[in-house]
């Protein structure tokens, strides 16, 4: 039996193209990224705890991504559209600003809000966001095939794949954004499986990562020094079969 390719172009012709990345296709990544990160602010909140880590998280992914694909949006998809439609897609991402610069403060601690509180704000951000979403996708759909509206990506925006850069046998941390370098790799050994191994390689010391994992999993994890930099630093990272 010939064995089965799980490569991401598996079932294509040899030399045909992948299916270019569409707007939906943008936002239903964007989406799960914050609605995974708001679910673990609001499990926290549910306990009557403040959600620290969990809060930076979303913040920070708000700030980098969410943010940073709304302003692209507004340069690539509609330049020079002043329509009252295009005009309030504009308004939402004033209001998306508003709720990230929110969660932002509250996680730097300069806007006091209980765990409550901090809850509804989570739910907003995200309820604004697929509403907006939604709402974008039938505007852009009523010109053109609803599955033909291009992701901003691929009008010479910023991809939004740092995070599944972490996916695989090797994650250099050099290849994320430096503020959620640390978040994002620990985000993928949380979801190792057991007896699974991967590679960390970085021009800066790893030390960081294990400091979280040893205080989130104490002895779930076996850390190996490959390499001990500078200029490069590499570890070996293994999730134990049974913690001791």
């Amino acid at each position: 039996m010939a064995e089965m390719s799980l490569d991401p172009g598996h079932g294509q012709s040899r030399g045909s193209a992948a299916p270019a990345l569409t707007l939906a296709d943008e936002h239903l990544l964007l989406l799960w990224q914050v609605t995974t990160r708001t679910r673990d602010v609001l499990a926290t909140t549910a306990r009557g705890q403040w959600p620290s880590t969990e809060l930076t998280a979303l913040a920070e992914y708000a700030e980098a991504e969410v943010l940073r694909h709304a302003s692209d949006e507004e340069a690539l998809l509609f330049p020079g559209r002043p329509s009252q439609a295009v005009m309030g897609l504009a308004r939402d991402h004033v209001r998306l600003r508003s709720g990230a610069e929110l969660l932002a403060r509250a996680a730097a601690g300069q806007q006091p809000l209980s765990p409550a509180q901090l809850a509804a704000v989570a739910r907003d951000f995200v309820a604004q966001l697929e509403r907006h979403m939604r709402v974008e996708e039938r505007l852009l759909a009523s010109e053109r095939a609803s599955r033909s509206v291009p992701a901003t990506s691929v009008l010479g925006g910023r991809s939004h794949e740092w995070y599944p850069r972490t996916e695989g046998s090797v994650v250099d941390l050099d290849a994320l954004p430096r503020r959620q370098a640390v978040a994002a790799t620990v985000d993928r050994l949380l979801r190792m499986r057991r007896g699974e191994q991967l590679e960390l390689q970085s021009s800066d010391d790893l030390n960081p990562v294990w400091l979280q994992m040893s205080g989130l999993i104490p002895d779930g994890y076996r850390f190996t020094v490959l390499q001990d930099g500078p200029p490069r630093w590499r570890m070996r990272v293994a999730r134990r079969q049974e913690s001791r």
